[in-house]
């Protein structure tokens, strides 16, 4: 069998994998979700859904430096990645060591993709179709309940010092955009550095639990009314695979 990933890299699957490194987190969350847990041997230190991977399994490292080693002596069959989460570099590397499948994510039909992708290389076909189902479902139900609502202009920042906020090309502007807000930075590149003290016209302005976690005190540095600023849930804007199941109940609850 032959599976095509994200960046047209055709990965050659003989025999169902039975040894899996993840390095980014929403993975290895629809790897357990596909049920293959016990397969799991190797995870980052950001991996905490289900909170108990990092006690049960190898951490190693983080998504944008791994300790090569460590994964060699795994002796995985097969490594998952994604390409803006991880480097090229350690894409490279983990090549020499075992088959990498690579993600880039940016819509809900990536995500889609991305399951079925995993469901084919694990003959997991009906726990895969179970959860695509879901989620179309959800996604369904969800457009119905936000139609007529007013497009807000947001903008939605993941980084302070320098500050940095979401701009197109991006899974965050997508969601955005399935919110029915419009980015005020929708016209800028991947994860532009903006000046905070000049911000453009908005209606909302999204403080990201992650990757950077704003607090209250962040506040202060920012002149716009706190009616007018939100703290959000990152995970529900960035974290794809099976996570999303959860996304649409959020996002219903939160504007």
């Amino acid at each position: 069998m032959i599976v095509t990933d994200f960046l047209n890299r055709k990965l050659q699957i003989d025999v169902i994998p039975q040894r899996i490194v993840s390095i980014v987190p929403s993975q290895t969350e629809l790897l357990v979700d596909l049920g293959l847990e016990r397969n799991i041997l190797g995870v980052t230190k950001f991996c905490v859904h289900p909170q108990r991977l990092k006690s049960t399994k190898t951490i190693v490292g983080g998504t944008k430096q791994v300790h090569i080693d460590k994964i060699k002596t795994l002796q995985p069959d097969i490594i998952f990645c994604n390409k803006e989460e991880n480097t090229p570099e350690m894409v490279e590397e983990l090549s020499k060591i075992a088959p990498v499948h690579v993600s880039d994510i940016k819509t809900l039909d990536d995500n889609y993709k991305l399951i079925e992708d995993y469901a084919t290389i694990f003959n997991k076909a009906s726990k895969g179709n179970n959860i695509l189902s879901q989620l179309k479902y959800k996604y369904g139900i969800f457009k119905n309940s936000i139609k007529g609502k007013p497009k807000l202009k947001v903008a939605y920042l993941i980084w302070r010092e320098p500050w940095m906020a979401a701009g197109q090309d991006t899974f965050i502007h997508h969601l955005l955009e399935v919110n029915n807000f419009e980015n005020v930075f929708a016209k800028q590149n991947r994860y532009p550095e903006i000046d905070i003290k000049n911000l453009p016209n908005l209606d909302l302005l999204l403080l990201s639990s992650e990757p950077y976690p704003f607090k209250t005190k962040h506040l202060d540095d920012i002149p716009i009314a706190n009616e007018n600023i939100k703290f959000v849930n990152g995970e529900y804007f960035s974290w794809y695979g099976s996570r999303m199941l959860y996304a649409f109940e959020y996002f219903n609850t939160t504007f």
